[in-house]
C-alpha cells in the first residue's frame, strides 16, 4: 500500500519535512502549472517522493522553498521526472534553480524502444497501476485545493522511483544506460528562454497562408490579445481562440457589427473590446507597404541534385539500424538529423564527431553505416549558402 502524501503550506513545516527525510540520494518530482488558465505559467504546487515518503508543497503562501533548491542541486542526488524538459523550464524560471543529477523516466523508455511512453501508459506497463485523469486540465492556480486533487497529484511522483529503478536496470541490461546518460547531462542545461518574441505570431499555424497585409492585422490583433490576457491573467485562447483571430486578418472589418458576424466571437468580448479590436485592425491596415511583415529567410544550401538521394540512404541505413534495435526511428535519428548529416556529406568518423546535431551514442551506432551509405556520393568542397532559389534549406 502506497503512503499517505503530506500537504504543506507553511515555510516552517515545509523545512521541518525537509530536513527529516535525511541524507536521500534519490527524489521524484513533479511540478504543477496553469498553462491552460494563466498567461503566464509558473509553479503552483510542487510534489517531491522518496522511497518512503511523499510531500506536497505548496509554493503560494510559501516562496521559493530554499531548503528544497538545495536538496535538488546537491549534485549527489539524482533527481527524477517523468518528461523533465517543462519542469526543467518552470523550475529555472521561477526559482533560479539549476539541476546537476537528472534522470527522465520518459527519455529512458524511448531508449528503450517503448512506444507507449507517457507516465500512465508505462505504470500501467510496469505495475498494473491505472492513473486517474480527471484532474488532467484543473486549475492548480485556485485555492484551496481538494483532497482529491492531492491525491491526483501525489499520483506523478509516487510510483516514479519503482520505474526509474526497472527502466535502469533494463538500459544497463541492453547496453543503453550510456545512451541515457548522455541525454540526462544535456537536460541539465534546459533554461526557460526569456526572449522577447516579436516574430511568435508567425509560428501560428495558418500564418503562412496569409499575405504580408493580413500579416500586419494578424500582430496587432495578437499583440492586443496578448495584452488582454496579460491584464487578466488568463490563457490566451481564453481571450479569443486563432480561428477568430485569423477570420479577422483576412477581412478586416471596419465596424462592430462587421466583427460581430466572425465565428466564434464572444459576445462579452465584443461589447467590452469592439473598439480596442478595430484600433488593432486599423493599425496592421495603415502600416506602410515597406514596414509589413515577413517570414525570416531560412539559411539556404547550394544547389545538390544528390541531396535527396543521400537522405534516403541514411534513411535506409537509420530504419535497418532502429529495427534491428526494436526502437522508433525517429528517436534513433530524427529527420532533421538525418539531413544535417546529409548536407555535411562526412567522409570520416571525425568530421562525424565534429557535428553538433548527433549525439554520441548516435555516432557508436550509426556512424560507420552512415559513412558506408555516403561513399557512393561524396562530393569534393563543403556545403556553401548559394542562390536564394535553392530548394535544400537548413533546418
Amino acid at each position: 500500500m502506497r503512503h499517505q502524501p503530506l500537504y504543506l503550506d507553511t515555510a516552517k513545516d515545509t523545512s521541518r519535512a525537509l530536513a527529516s527525510l535525511g541524507d536521500v540520494d534519490l527524489v521524484a518530482l513533479d511540478t504543477e502549472g496553469a498553462s491552460f488558465h494563466r498567461f503566464v505559467d509558473r509553479i503552483y504546487l510542487l510534489q517531491l517522493s522518496t522511497r518512503d515518503r511523499t510531500i506536497i508543497i505548496d509554493p503560494l503562501p510559501i516562496g521559493v522553498p530554499e531548503e528544497l533548491g538545495r536538496l535538488l542541486e546537491d549534485p549527489n542526488v539524482q533527481v527524477v521526472f517523468h518528461d523533465a524538459d517543462y519542469d526543467l523550464r518552470l523550475l529555472h524560471q521561477d526559482y533560479n534553480w539549476q539541476l546537476r543529477n537528472v534522470f527522465d523516466t520518459r527519455l529512458a523508455a524511448q531508449l528503450l524502444g517503448i512506444r507507449a511512453f507517457g507516465l500512465a501508459a508505462l505504470l500501467e506497463r510496469f505495475f498494473g497501476v491505472k492513473l486517474e485523469k480527471k484532474h488532467q486540465r484543473a486549475d492548480w492556480s485556485m485555492r484551496p485545493l481538494t483532497r482529491d486533487m492531492l491525491d491526483y497529484a501525489a499520483q506523478d511522483t509516487m510510483y516514479l522511483l519503482d520505474l526509474r529503478d526497472r527502466l535502469a536496470d533494463e538500459l544497463t541490461a541492453r547496453g543503453r544506460w550510456a545512451w541515457a546518460q548522455e541525454e540526462f547531462q544535456l537536460l541539465e542545461n534546459t533554461r526557460w528562454d526569456t526572449d522577447d518574441d516579436a516574430n511568435a505570431f508567425l509560428r501560428l499555424k495558418g500564418a503562412r497562408d496569409l499575405n504580408r497585409r493580413e500579416l500586419a492585422v494578424l500582430r496587432e490583433l495578437v499583440e492586443w490579445r496578448n495584452d488582454v490576457a496579460r491584464r487578466a491573467d488568463k490563457a490566451t485562447f481564453r481571450v479569443l481562440g486563432n480561428e477568430p483571430l485569423f477570420e479577422l486578418a483576412r477581412l478586416k472589418p471596419t465596424t462592430r457589427d462587421a466583427i460581430a458576424a466572425v465565428k466564434g466571437m464572444p459576445r462579452g468580448l465584443l461589447d467590452r473590446a469592439a473598439p480596442e479590436i478595430l484600433a488593432a485592425i486599423a493599425r496592421g491596415v495603415g502600416l506602410p507597404d515597406a514596414q509589413l511583415p515577413r517570414f525570416p529567410k531560412a539559411a539556404r544550401w547550394e544547389r545538390d541534385p544528390d541531396f535527396d538521394v543521400r537522405v534516403s540512404a541514411l534513411r535506409t541505413v537509420r530504419d535497418a539500424a532502429a529495427t534491428r534495435l526494436d526502437m522508433d526511428p525517429g528517436v534513433l535519428c530524427s529527420r532533421d538529423r538525418l539531413e544535417a548529416v546529409a548536407r555535411r556529406n562526412p567522409s570520416s568518423i571525425e568530421e562525424l564527431q565534429q557535428m553538433p546535431e548527433l549525439r554520441r551514442w548516435q555516432l557508436g551506432v550509426l556512424g560507420t553505416e552512415f559513412l558506408t551509405a555516403l561513399a557512393p556520393h561524396r562530393r569534393i568542397g563543403a556545403v556553401r549558402a548559394t542562390e536564394p532559389d535553392s530548394p535544400y534549406r537548413e533546418g
